[in-house]
């Protein structure tokens, strides 16, 4: 698939007018507001991929036997466009996406979307809808890529007609006011996969899952919810939609190895590798729930924080379980910041990006 000779484009004919869509740009909140268009693009097992489109964003029409509201056979990205102060716009490493997407798309018993074909879509989506990202600080337009099986049948098996689609959507900056730490609630009685199971893909089914451990976490005056490994329910596992790292007095940045449960973040991946220039060693490895909870009551643990897609690195204030808490600060610390700010930095364009993660879109 390219730009030029497979994508067609039917523009919609009542966009957003400027006016209007300069108001949304300037408080867009997050998933509030979408873009003008969406990609489209269909898959059977005699065509393959095709019918490649870009369209004017609206509703699916969903015969009521659509074989993904009954199998939740579906799976989806988060990816953000960024614009920078010369007004070119990039996004952060989509290639890794595409192919996370493709190892979901395997697990999930859907078909694999080429790379190419991945990023061909967003860059199509975003060229046309590039008045769409937003200038402020700390904004930026999310990008939504997402497939599922569109097929109208009952039977339990990998459908034969899937819909592979892009939407967008501004969101402004997660910490509008600064950057604040977060609460974290320990998940002692559910489980956000198992093993053998989904949680190393990025499906919906792992975020439902997620949802009611999350409303405990939120009557327990929690911010996010923790899970611990399936297996055992003694060691890390990860956030409902976030990996955490814990910051050692030393400098040392450990995080939970990837088990099959867990999902191999691209903020989490970032992260390492930016360990060493930053000065800080870093050890993946099995972390047991207890050294949190004893580290930092020790203070051999000084920060903790969680990171992904939307909020880049979030600091955790406070871990709290069913009779006990311990908590790392009520401020973010210098290492979490650091880190943060040197993610920011590679992607608003203001320091080089050495690593080659940048991909321009317009």
């Amino acid at each position: 698939m390219t730009r030029s000779s497979t994508i067609a484009t039917e523009l919609h004919p009542s966009p957003v007018e400027a006016e209007r869509r300069t108001e949304i740009l300037a408080d867009p909140g997050f998933g509030r507001h979408f873009s003008d268009h969406m990609f489209v693009s269909e898959w059977t097992p005699d065509q393959g991929w095709h019918g490649h489109s870009v369209k004017p964003y609206g509703p699916f029409s969903v015969d009521p036997a659509t074989a993904v509201l009954h199998y939740a056979q579906e799976i989806f990205e988060g990816m953000k466009a960024y614009r920078h102060s010369d007004g070119s716009i990039w996004t952060f490493r989509p290639e890794v996406n595409a192919a996370r997407f493709q190892r979901s798309a395997e697990r999930l018993a859907l078909p694999e979307l080429p790379v190419d074909d991945f990023l061909a879509a967003i860059q199509a989506l975003v060229e046309v809808d590039k008045e769409w990202v937003p200038s402020g600080a700390e904004q930026s337009l999310y990008i939504r890529p997402f497939m599922f099986a569109s097929e109208v049948f009952l039977g339990v098996r990998p459908a034969k007609h899937v819909t592979f689609a892009v939407i967008m959507s501004p969101a402004g900056p997660y910490f509008s006011s600064g950057v604040k730490p977060v609460s974290i609630w320990l998940s002692e009685h559910y489980d956000r996969a198992a093993p053998g199971g989904t949680g190393a893909v990025k499906c919906g089914g792992n975020y439902a899952a997620s949802l009611l451990p999350q409303q405990e976490a939120a009557a327990n005056g929690c911010d996010q919810v923790v899970f611990l490994d399936p297996a055992e329910h003694l060691s890390l596992d990860e956030l409902g939609g976030m990996n955490v790292f814990l910051v050692y007095g030393d400098g040392t940045l450990v995080t939970p190895e990837l088990n099959g449960s867990i999902l191999a973040g691209v903020t989490r991946a970032s992260i390492l590798e930016l360990a060493d220039e930053l000065g800080h060693k870093v050890d993946e490895r099995k972390v047991g729930i207890d050294e949190w909870r004893t580290g930092v009551a020790a203070t051999e643990i000084v920060e903790v924080f969680a990171c992904g897609t939307a909020a880049v690195v979030t600091p955790i204030s406070t871990l709290k379980w069913r009779g006990g808490e311990v908590s790392s600060g009520a401020d973010a610390g210098p290492v979490t910041l650091k880190i943060r700010q040197r993610l920011l930095d590679i992607q608003y364009g203001r320091v080089a990006d050495e690593h080659g993660w940048m991909h321009r879109l317009v």
